[in-house]
């Protein structure tokens, strides 16, 4: 595995506009990450990375985020089998946000609620603003029970 080289931020113009990896990690020492489908373009999660995440993701191109209640990294698919392969990364303009675009393996799924997406839910704007989450997906893809067993989710308590 190559180790990636995450370069120190030396000017504006050389983040903003070179061709050197120069990651900014927020005083927490993580940076969002985006992350979509490949090939549908749908946003699957918003997840979190620190620097040991980030180079895991590029070395293996399999995504690595890092969870902020079990203050670890993690494979994301190591548990459930719906590995996310990296088929491309883009860093935004300060360098300070990540997007990956991935193909997910087994069910499809990236949300461990069991749907497709952990934007499942639509939140009312407008003069319905206020009003009740509408589902935007019919159905789950995978039962969590059967993947992660009974046991409620300790990152939403």
């Amino acid at each position: 595995m190559t180790d990636i080289q995450l370069h120190p931020r030396r000017s504006v113009a050389e983040v903003e506009e070179g061709a050197t990896l120069a990651p900014k990690f927020g005083a927490d020492g993580l940076m969002p990450c985006v992350t979509t489908d490949a090939a549908t373009g749908e946003v699957l999660m918003l997840g979190w990375m620190n620097a040991e995440a980030l180079r895991l993701t590029l070395t293996t191109g399999e995504a690595h985020y890092f969870s902020r209640t079990h203050r670890a990294v993690w494979h994301k698919g190591a548990t459930s089998g719906l590995i996310q392969r990296v088929i491309e990364a883009r860093i935004d303009d300060d360098q300070d946000a990540l997007w990956l675009r991935v193909e997910v393996a087994g069910a499809g799924a990236s949300c461990h609620v069991g749907y497709g997406s952990c934007f499942y839910r639509a939140v009312p704007t407008g003069p319905a603003a206020g009003g009740p989450l509408r589902f935007t997906e019919a159905a789950k893809t995978f039962d969590p029970r059967a993947v992660y067993g009974d046991a409620p989710n300790p990152t939403i308590l």
